[in-house]
């Protein structure tokens, strides 16, 4: 039975106002942005790691949606998989049964997870983070967390007060009483350990902010020095984790590395239903679940729901049947290598880093004096200007969707699905080149679109 409710001819009528929408109704600066930088476009359709616009224009995505879209967008499997459960008519969320899907997909999720038991399963990244956080306080009996400066672990309060970019906290004060230390320093690490009241030690083991990988050993003598004082080490893979570096997690790239708490999100929900996965020991589950008074101690509304169940699974399904993670290890070996073939080419371009598909590409301050007087205007507006002037030509000339990998970065980060292959990194970089041969020749439309920049900068102050 149906009550006239058509959503495709609901999209048809009022589609067109989608920035107006927006305007009106939520966020006031998102449609702002768009126009202001150009990427005011209109997507009509996607699959895989491309979308076409309303011209019928391919785009190459290299965002993913912030890491979402690992196997891209409208994997067939996964779209079956969301078909199916529906089509079951589950009794889902009834609260007082174990469903089995659930039970299935943390199964899976573990035998990719060595040394770690159980799951607990949310909505979000950010919820993944606050349960370890909770987890961590309460196994230990112990108040603070460690994290590192310009670290990002999610905008809920507790999440918030773990995340290492002042311009995410500012305003939101006071936030839990958790204390920041530079990415390597094993020393301060060591210094707040000996204080006695840390709970656990929280890190990305690649930051998504700028695109920085802890130092080589460094998560393993951290893990020592936590086993020593009693405190936890806790992986935050949730952009990081499920192949996106080349290995099912990031902090497997370090031999010895067995973290107490892991939290993954994003690309287990295959880009269709949010879901937040927190994966610890057994004894930290037990200590908090203690009893069946405190059955209900940690819980989420919508956690364990049938629809993000089958998607997780059927994500991890198409992983390991596509070999996934190989295949990540390969394209993001070869978009590296190209993209570090340009370094000596392009006195702007100052590095190339990172593993599998997470890639930070940093610019900076040329020997050039034509250059250097360009470059140092753009400083004076706003540090960040000249990441942005790329990642906008790389829209709007080559159809590319980049991001800046942080306010106030000259690094663009590239996350892209996980599925692109050989002739999307040579579109990429070919692409690529095309904006640094303009920047570095004094293109015209390059840099007139920086003094546009400079001048909303200085607007903005």
């Amino acid at each position: 039975m149906s009550d006239g409710f058509d959503l495709r001819a609901l999209l048809a009528e009022r589609g067109g106002e989608r920035y107006g929408l927006h305007a009106r109704y939520l966020n006031p600066q998102l449609p702002r942005m768009l126009h202001t930088i150009g990427f005011d476009k209109v997507y009509e359709r996607a699959a895989g790691a491309h979308f076409w616009d309303a011209e019928g224009n391919d785009h190459l995505d290299m965002l993913a949606g912030f890491g979402v879209m690992g196997l891209g967008r409208h994997h067939p499997v996964v779209r079956k998989a969301l078909h199916d459960v529906l089509d079951a008519d589950l009794p889902d969320l009834t609260r007082f049964d174990c469903p089995p899907l659930p039970g299935l997909l943390a199964e899976r999720l573990l035998a990719h997870s060595p040394y770690l038991d159980r799951v607990f399963f949310g909505n979000s990244g950010t919820e993944a983070v606050e349960t370890a956080l909770k987890f961590a306080r309460y196994a230990t009996g112990r108040p603070r967390i460690v994290y590192c400066d310009h670290a990002f672990h999610g905008l809920t309060t507790g999440a918030l007060s773990v995340n290492g970019e002042q311009g995410f906290r500012a305003g939101f004060d006071p936030l839990l009483p958790d204390t920041a230390i530079a990415l390597g320093d094993l020393g301060a690490l060591e210094r707040e350990l000996r204080k006695g009241d840390v709970a656990g030690f929280v890190v990305e083991p690649i930051q998504g902010k700028g695109v920085h990988e802890a130092p080589p050993g460094f998560l393993a003598a951290a893990q020592e020095l936590l086993r020593r004082h009693g405190a936890l080490l806790i992986a935050d893979e949730v952009q990081t984790g499920l192949g996106r570096t080349g290995d099912f997690y990031a902090y497997q790239h370090e031999d010895g590395v067995e973290p107490d708490l892991v939290c993954v999100a994003k690309a287990l929900s295959g880009g269709y239903v949010p879901v937040g996965a927190t994966l610890g020991k057994d004894w930290i589950f037990k200590k908090v679940y203690s009893s069946m008074d405190r059955v209900l101690v940690h819980s989420a509304s919508f956690g364990s729901n049938a629809q993000a169940m089958a998607a997780g699974l059927a994500v991890l399904s198409v992983m390991e049947s596509e070999g996934t993670v190989a295949h990540v290890r390969r394209v993001g070996g070869l978009l590296k290598d190209r993209l570090e073939e340009l370094v000596p080419r392009y006195e702007l371009l100052h590095a190339v880093r990172g593993r599998g598909l997470m890639i930070g590409i940093e610019f900076g301050r040329p020997s050039s004096l034509a250059l250097r007087g360009r470059w140092a205007m753009l400083q004076t507006a706003r540090k960040g200007l000249f990441a942005q002037m790329v990642v906008v030509p790389l829209l709007q000339r080559h159809r590319i969707l980049t991001q800046v990998s942080g306010d106030h970065l000259e690094v663009i980060k590239l996350i892209p699905p996980l599925v692109i292959d050989e002739a999307d990194v040579d579109r990429f970089v070919t692409a690529f080149t095309a904006v640094m041969e303009d920047a570095h020749g004094g293109g015209g439309l390059l840099w007139d679109f920086g003094k546009t920049l400079v001048r909303q900068a200085v607007a903005q102050r």
